[in-house]
């Protein structure tokens, strides 16, 4: 066997005008993608106040809450110093959601944790995410109790 003969040649993948072709193109597809990221102030206003206005209030924000924490938490029987806040509109990350702040103190052995406030995001109406550190999300809200998050079971 002539395995000289087998072997790929370097030359035919890079030699001719195969390289500068797909440098060509990969220029041209640099500059245009930088076209798409671009925007003015007014514009992304107006994108902003479409996203806010797309928003739909949350209607079932608590009982989709019970059953999210129902599978998120891994013990979600016993919590106390449980309080909710009614949804409110905040930015987070450039764009507008409903953001909803509930505190509750899980069980730890020996006791409970301290009480905690966290952001729940809502999107379209729906549940997104629970956000661990609300930070400035859940600032100056007013918490009333919640006492189904308190008789959550498995």
């Amino acid at each position: 066997m002539d395995f000289v003969r087998m072997r790929c040649k370097r030359e035919t993948a890079t030699s001719g005008r195969v390289v500068p072709a797909m440098a060509a193109v990969m220029l041209a597809a640099l500059a245009l993608g930088g076209c798409a990221f671009g925007g003015n102030d007014e514009e992304k206003a107006l994108s902003a106040q479409v996203a806010a206005s797309d928003q739909v209030f949350p209607v079932n924000y608590r009982t989709e809450l019970l059953a999210f924490l129902r599978t998120y938490l891994n013990d979600p029987r016993g919590l106390q110093h449980a309080g909710i806040a009614v949804p409110v509109q905040r930015e987070v990350s450039g764009r507008t959601r409903y953001v909803v702040c509930v505190r509750y103190s899980e069980r730890e052995s020996g006791g409970y944790k301290p009480a905690r406030v966290r952001a729940v995001l809502y999107a379209g109406g729906r549940l997104d995410r629970l956000v661990e550190e609300s930070g400035e999300l859940c600032n100056n809200v007013a918490l009333s109790p919640f006492p189904e998050l308190e008789k959550l079971t498995r």
